[in-house]
């Protein structure tokens, strides 16, 4: 019998990365997508499909039964969300139905893919890491990713999953086919709808350093540890004007407040929810800016053997990704 690996998210932009990083390494995969899935990303790669949903664990309980390591990377990722439940549903409940059934079906090691999200942020240009302390949670992405991360400890400490998570930051990159809301941002910049942007940091990370560090903590991870797998710390003005040299355009010059672009946020998630439409901003996203996410991946680089490379390549191949695919 072949052992396999089972992975969720395989489809999306970070899970698509882990699942050739894998593929190159000499893993048997089975990937959990749903019916109507965007296979875009896996087209060409040998994988076993299993079609199913996190929030319907009979249609995937036993297709573990054959694996031995599991990576959960699937995740509701979106800053706006009219249906806040359904996030939590997906992000918070149906990571922990999987979990137990994994821990049930003999799996011997799980990754799971948090998110600094759910990380405590020190915000005023110091650098976080994964012992800072948590004082507020902004938003229903961060609720849940923190909710979920906690139900993953417990599941730990209580029950012995052999679980090790993993904390990417701001990754960015090929194959970003929604595109995360970074990717947006990039998309926005490139095509000249990017005016103005409001005073914040991000710690960017090319997507396939994060793909290579799921791997490097199923295989020197602790179990019970969690891995910032972050990069280059750059301000949001710093970021544009990366993408604008790569693209040859004109960067953003215009520097907001946030609370000059409140009112505008108000009239914009109104839009959105009778129009049903992404927003182009939201309070939420206001409310997260005003602390800059800075982090380290000093543990991930000591432990792990993780390494990242410098945010200007990670932005060279999202630009270059985007502009023939966009």
């Amino acid at each position: 019998m072949v052992v396999k690996t089972f992975i969720t998210g395989a489809t999306g932009f970070v899970g698509s990365a882990v699942v050739r990083q894998l593929l190159k390494k000499g893993y048997s995969l089975k990937v959990l997508v749903r019916p109507n899935s965007d296979k875009r990303n896996l087209n060409g790669l040998d994988l076993e499909y299993v079609e199913g949903d996190l929030l319907q664990p009979e249609t995937y309980v036993k297709a573990l039964n054959d694996c031995i390591y599991l990576f959960h990377i699937a995740a509701d990722y979106r800053l706006w969300v009219p249906d806040v439940d359904r996030m939590i549903q997906t992000n918070v409940k149906g990571t922990k139905s999987l979990m137990v059934l994994a821990q049930q079906a003999g799996i011997r090691k799980i990754v799971y893919c948090s998110s600094v999200a759910a990380l405590g942020l020190l915000g005023d240009g110091s650098i976080a890491d994964e012992e800072t302390p948590i004082h507020t949670i902004i938003g229903a992405y961060k609720q849940s990713k923190y909710q979920a991360e906690q139900n993953v400890l417990k599941l730990i400490k209580e029950e012995h999953l052999p679980a090790v998570i993993v904390n990417p930051s701001t990754p960015i990159g090929p194959r970003d086919i929604k595109p995360t809301p970074t990717g947006q941002m990039i998309v926005d910049c490139i095509s000249g709808k990017m005016p103005a942007y409001v005073d914040t940091g991000l710690n960017i990370v090319h997507v396939d350093d994060v793909a290579e560090g799921h791997i490097l903590a199923l295989e020197h991870g602790v179990v019970g540890e969690k891995y910032i797998l972050g990069g280059e710390d750059m301000l949001l003005a710093e970021f544009f004007a990366a993408v604008a040299r790569v693209a040859n355009v004109k960067p953003p010059l215009l520097r907001l407040n946030q609370k000059i672009i409140w009112p505008a946020a108000i009239v914009s998630e109104w839009l959105a929810k009778y129009f049903r439409i992404q927003p182009r901003v939201t309070r939420e996203m206001l409310m997260m800016s005003y602390k800059k996410m800075f982090f380290s991946s000093a543990k991930a680089q000591k432990e792990l053997g993780y390494h990242f490379r410098p945010a200007r390549e990670a932005i060279q191949d999202a630009v270059n990704w985007f502009q023939k695919n966009h």
